[in-house]
């Protein structure tokens, strides 16, 4: 691409249910929330929505755009993950069995809402108001792998523009391979077993009050705002 060239490039780097859980707030400074795969502040652990590190990105995201994403999408995807999970829970303690089909229906969500909190913490962890440099480990995984950083770059570009829901880039610890991931849908696309290492949701919530149906533009920009500190931490954690 263009417009990615080496000169330019920087490496430093479905409808929503109502937003009626409130953000906790902006993360402490630190450690205080975990780096790579530290899930011990997790909403799926927690049952409350996870800090945000930023309130906003500036030239990036807004605080109009990130906030009710994290409220609305994250915090509504954890609300109807948990609801779901302790009906079947008490379902399955009390010996009281479901109608099949709103059991089915809440296993779904469970899958389905629980993949996106997940996905959703590590893609608001994984931004950054100017992307670090990656560790020489992980540049080297994806030269490797891809043939040159700014290779990467393009074919992750061009999987998030045809991306309906996330696009990752993960490594898979079976062959320890890195792959660009394309999933339309929170329960949909991933590789069993990888991890993400970078992640970024290009449902239209993500980015439509900021960028309206300029989807290419965000995700172009996305790329300059990777915290590859969060990605370093994920890539080092895997075997």
């Amino acid at each position: 691409m263009d417009h990615f060239s080496r000169r330019d490039f920087v490496f430093l780097s479905s409808g929503a249910v109502a937003g009626n859980m409130l953000v906790g707030g902006l993360a402490e400074a630190g450690d205080a929330l975990g780096r790579g795969l530290d899930f011990a502040h997790s909403g799926l652990v927690t049952g409350k929505p996870k800090p945000l590190k930023h309130a906003s990105i500036p030239g990036f995201l807004s605080a109009e755009q990130i906030a009710p994403h994290h409220t609305a999408h994250y915090g509504g995807a954890l609300k109807g993950y948990v609801a779901a999970d302790a009906a079947i829970e008490e379902s399955v303690k009390s010996g009281e069995s479901l109608n099949p089909a709103a059991y089915g229906a809440l296993k779904r969500a469970v899958n389905s809402k629980g993949n996106s909190v997940v996905l959703h913490e590590m893609y608001f962890d994984g931004l950054a108001p100017k992307a670090p440099d990656p560790a020489a480990e992980v540049r080297k995984a994806i030269e490797n792998r891809f043939g040159s950083v700014e290779k990467w770059a393009g074919d992750f570009i061009n999987s998030a523009k045809e991306a309906a829901g996330w696009a990752m880039l993960v490594k898979h610890p079976v062959n320890g391979k890195l792959y660009n991931v394309v999933s339309d849908e929170h329960a949909m696309g991933v590789l069993w077993m990888a991890v993400p290492l970078v992640v970024i949701d290009t449902y239209e919530h993500a980015f439509y009050i900021d960028y309206q149906n300029r989807k290419a533009d965000y995700v172009e920009k996305f790329i300059n705002h990777i915290d590859w500190d969060q990605a370093n931490a994920r890539f080092r954690a895997q075997p």
